[in-house]
């Protein structure tokens, strides 16, 4: 109880090679999430480009209906 078996030993040398391992598996991976996330960001800005911001049209339309009960 509380000793190290063989088992843990190499349990633990896994984990530090796969984290620590130089240009290993991990970074690859994170290095690819990475590029997915800033591909995502920059499809959102294109795609925002031509079309106006839902926030700004709902704006839009309720000074015009204030000025035509208005007026």
């Amino acid at each position: 109880m509380g000793a190290f078996t063989p088992i843990h030993w190499i349990l633990v040398a896994l984990v530090v090679l796969v984290l620590f391992g130089g240009r290993g598996k991990l970074s690859g991976l994170m290095g690819d999430a990475g590029k997915g996330i800033r591909a995502f960001r920059d499809g959102l800005k294109d795609a925002g480009i031509g079309a106006a911001p839902a926030s700004d049209t709902a704006a839009a339309k309720v000074e015009s209906s204030k000025e035509e009960s208005k007026g």
